[in-house]
């Protein structure tokens, strides 16, 4: 535990003021008795590395100190033994005291926890509402600590992209027309269920490929039909993967696939190249936008030039969100932060369809974390938008388009780690061209 102990000295070096932070509680899924899967907050993991239920971190006068709730009575013949306060201490590096013993200190700082109970809590105890100036800082001191990864942080991002590499070839493999969608989700997370780690956000296996974040897996693949992967897989510490693959049913592109295919594929990798310290990363999403627009004009979809088209947000019609987001203990990482986290001071989201989706927009330094994951979609609600027409102006030859009507959807995506030099792209073993891709379908 040198990390999280390193981290909490540098968080209060950083801060200076007293800090609370809660682990958040579970949470029921149908009653009391019946929770979901509990997961602590992410800021307490990364300070604790521990998910203890009810659990919260006090910084205050350069010491920490864990306050664990009591056991319930029959606790141990529901859920075993627990260790002692002094065990338990011993294994964090921290001195661990009940949470009856707890006792803030005037003007402490606290985050929200991810539930809607402890932060009633937290409310109810520090006084006031949550947020303000003192929070606020507390929050910037965080961000500033969570944004570039140490070296246990990127041991752990390895893990992750190992296992969701494992759960990519896996989903590929198990396809074969006529194969149900729920039966290739089932093939990918029994690798990470394998592995003793979880999914970092609920998993995305559908044909439907132009529903951004389908929660559905009631299909059944088609031969012709594309299916698109967007499955991560969370550690037992809670770092994420976060990996999109989109791959043949039969195992063969066909030929308008592949070509679109192809433009996605030159469209990441020219963003992922651009993946270097100094470089704002919103200039990283216009980028893959350019290449993507440019491909697109090569196959007739679009008329024009690629920069003006992204910078009227023509593109946006078939790439309408952006092109990744940060990735650590959060698969979005530090997104219960808002803006604050995704945003460097002074910039603000813009309001241009599209480019509205982009959650990330600071200048990328050594250790931070990205996914890079360009797309094309073919989403009605868009294209027969009477505004979104207009916006084109005459510049989506929708003629041509009806050739690519076998293409719902098409994202690649990848976890990319900011270096001294060149990216480096985590998720690297997961090959991407389409010979590769071709090659790993169908395999059982």
């Amino acid at each position: 535990m040198r990390a999280q102990a390193d981290r909490r000295r540098r968080l209060m070096d950083v801060h200076g003021g007293p800090a609370w932070l809660c682990a958040g509680a579970p949470v029921g899924r149908n009653y009391p008795g019946n929770p979901y899967p509990y997961r602590a907050s992410s800021h307490f993991l990364y300070f604790v590395g521990a998910a203890l239920p009810g659990a919260s971190l006090l910084l205050e006068g350069g010491e920490a100190t864990l306050f664990v709730p009591p056991e319930a009575p029959d606790d141990a013949l529901w859920h075993g033994p627990s260790p002692s306060l002094g065990e338990l201490g011993e294994r964090l590096g921290l001195k661990v005291r009940p949470a009856t013993e707890l006792s803030l200190p005037g003007r402490v700082a606290t985050l929200p926890a991810p539930d809607l109970a402890t932060r009633l809590a937290q409310s109810e105890r520090l006084g006031r509402a949550l947020g303000g100036p003192a929070d606020d800082a507390l929050a910037d001191a965080v961000i500033g600590l969570r944004l570039r990864h140490d070296d246990a942080a990127v041991e752990e991002l390895r893990a992750a992209a190992e296992a969701t590499v494992a759960a990519h070839r896996a989903g590929m493999a198990a396809t074969r027309p006529g194969v149900a969608e729920a039966v290739v989700r089932a093939a990918m997370e029994r690798e990470l269920l394998a592995r003793d780690m979880t999914t970092a956000y609920g998993s995305i296996v559908s044909v439907r490929g132009e529903v951004l974040h389908n929660p559905r897996h009631d299909g059944v693949a088609r031969e012709g039909d594309l299916l698109l992967a967007d499955v991560g897989a969370e550690t037992r510490g809670g770092w994420a993967g976060d990996v999109t693959r989109t791959w043949p049913v039969s195992g063969r592109f066909s030929t308008s696939q592949r070509e679109l295919y192809e433009v996605v594929l030159a469209a990441q990798r020219a963003a992922i190249a651009n993946c270097r310290p100094g470089v704002r990363y919103r200039e990283v999403h216009w980028r893959a936008c350019e290449v993507l627009a440019g491909g697109l004009v090569d196959l007739g979809i679009l008329r024009g030039d690629p920069c003006e088209l992204v910078a009227d947000g023509v593109h946006a019609l078939f790439f309408p969100h952006g092109v990744g987001h940060l990735l650590g203990l959060d698969v979005h990482d530090m997104e219960d932060l808002g803006d604050r986290a995704g945003y460097a001071p002074g910039r603000a989201r813009s309001t241009q369809f599209g480019l509205s989706y982009l959650r990330l927009d600071r200048d990328l330094q050594p250790g931070m974390a990205v996914t890079i994951e360009p797309g094309f979609y073919q989403v009605p609600a868009i294209l027969d938008d009477p505004k979104r027409r207009a916006l084109a102006k005459g510049r989506v030859d929708f003629e041509r388009l009806r050739a690519f009507a076998d293409v719902r959807g098409i994202r690649i995506e990848d976890d990319v780690l900011v270096t001294e030099g060149e990216p480096e792209v985590l998720t690297e073993a997961l090959g991407k061209d389409v010979t590769r891709v071709e090659a790993m379908v169908g395999l059982r």
